[in-house]
């Protein structure tokens, strides 16, 4: 076991990790288009702050969450998902008083304990987005239209957009009872889970995965269709909105999302590339939530992109990452005396911004040589004695097999042509 990694945690490897730096170069650049900041918040929060805000009735926090004491007793939690740490942070720096709306994302790992499958792991990357401050649906046009536009900043094709809204407390009071009344004359043949949930909160019902509760959702009361008026308008403007943009979308009534934070719009994009779990992004909006955490009544949207998933969707789709840069110039050495001065002229070459690597390993200049063509390289010059003497040697681009000779003090100016 020591040498394993744990269940549901993987190493990224320098041969994959270049297809990481890519995607979040990605991200970063879409969040500056849009105005939003980085905020990097703590692995571990106290364990209430999620009890409270994701939800003690939602499968997260009811089976998926690792929780530990500290040595003061104190309940910790590695975090599950970024926005109840953003919110936390947002109450406690005082953003209340920063101008509206406050735009935030984040780009974490994060920790659930689930069945590992594919697409799935126990530790994940998460990229997401928080919006604090606006309540009306323009908001959310603009949120939906971020991940749209990161969509296609990728190339990803095939992903759809599903929309719902799950209404206020207002509206929600009154469908919690048609719930409890369509699900009582099933209760007895609910999973556990959904037994407990019947009294405490019926509407995670609708989000269980259990075949055997399927079967009953399937055909329960749409909280779409007991919408209070205000909310209504919110959902009218949200479709209008995108329409606007000519972004296209379908409604699906049975979208509650596994938080219980969510209010109103909530929305999944979903590809058919990666099976069952096809969800790539989920969000939503969470107006109660900075209110529940303890701060000023302040309305917020946002949404989570697993990175893990959008590699598989991408990888499914072909299409292809590009490489990283290769090394600008490889310098081989013959002698003790031609390996001090290239280890001068590799340190001038970096501190000009070129990538520049010479030989660490004592090989010999057949094998430094193959070891420059394993690098990309692309540039190689062979230094010995004379050539240090000289102060010339033969440069070889090893793309195009040409060579020509130079003064070893013109590389660096040749680099920069």
């Amino acid at each position: 076991m020591l040498i394993q990694t744990p269940k549901g945690t993987k190493d990224i490897l320098p041969s994959e990790v270049y297809k990481w730096q890519y995607i979040e170069k990605k991200i970063s650049e879409l969040c500056k288009s849009f105005g939003y900041r980085e905020i990097r918040i703590p692995v571990f929060e106290y364990t209430e702050l999620f009890t409270r805000s994701v939800g003690d009735t939602t499968d997260i926090v009811q089976k998926e969450m690792y929780t530990f004491q500290d040595k003061g007793g104190r309940s910790l939690t590695l975090r599950p998902e970024g926005t109840a740490g953003v919110v936390r942070s947002y109450i406690e720096n005082g953003m209340a008083s920063w101008p509206m709306p406050v735009k935030l994302y984040y780009n974490i790992t994060a920790y659930r304990q689930e069945n590992v499958q594919k697409g799935r792991y126990r530790e994940f990357h998460q990229f997401g987005v928080e919006c604090f401050g606006s309540k009306g649906p323009l908001v959310d046009v603009e949120i939906i239209s971020m991940v749209s536009m990161f969509l296609d900043k990728l190339g990803i094709k095939d992903v759809e957009l599903n929309i719902n809204s799950i209404g206020c407390p207002n509206c929600r009071g009154e469908y919690n009872k048609k719930l409890l009344e369509y699900f009582k004359p099933h209760l007895d043949n609910l999973c556990g889970t959904c037994k407990s949930r019947y009294e405490r909160n019926p509407l995670r019902i609708i989000d269980c995965k259990e075949e055997k509760c399927k079967v009953y959702t399937k055909d329960a009361p749409a909280l779409l269709d007991n919408l209070c008026e205000e909310c209504k308008e919110h959902f009218e403007g949200l479709k209008e909105g995108l329409e606007n943009l000519g972004i296209k979308y379908n409604i699906d009534k049975t979208i509650v999302r596994g938080l219980d934070y969510y209010t109103k719009t909530v929305f999944e994009f979903v590809s058919k590339n990666i099976g069952a779990q096809g969800t790539v992004c989920g969000g939503g909006r969470y107006d109660g939530l900075i209110k529940e955490c303890g701060g000023t009544d302040t309305p917020g949207i946002g949404f989570a992109i697993g990175l893990e998933r959008l590699l598989m969707v991408m990888a499914g789709q072909g299409i292809e990452i590009p490489n990283p840069d290769p090394v600008d110039v490889y310098i081989a050495t013959i002698g003790e005396k031609a390996q001090k001065y290239a280890q001068k002229l590799v340190y001038r070459i970096r501190q000009e911004g070129f990538s520049a690597e010479t030989d660490l390993m004592d090989r010999s200049v057949k094998a430094q040589m193959k070891y420059a063509d394993k690098l990309g390289a692309v540039y190689s010059l062979v230094i010995g004695d004379n050539e240090v003497e000289s102060n010339k040697a033969v440069l070889k681009n090893m793309l195009t097999g040409e060579t020509k000779d130079i003064s070893l003090d013109t590389l660096i100016e040749r680099l920069k042509m």
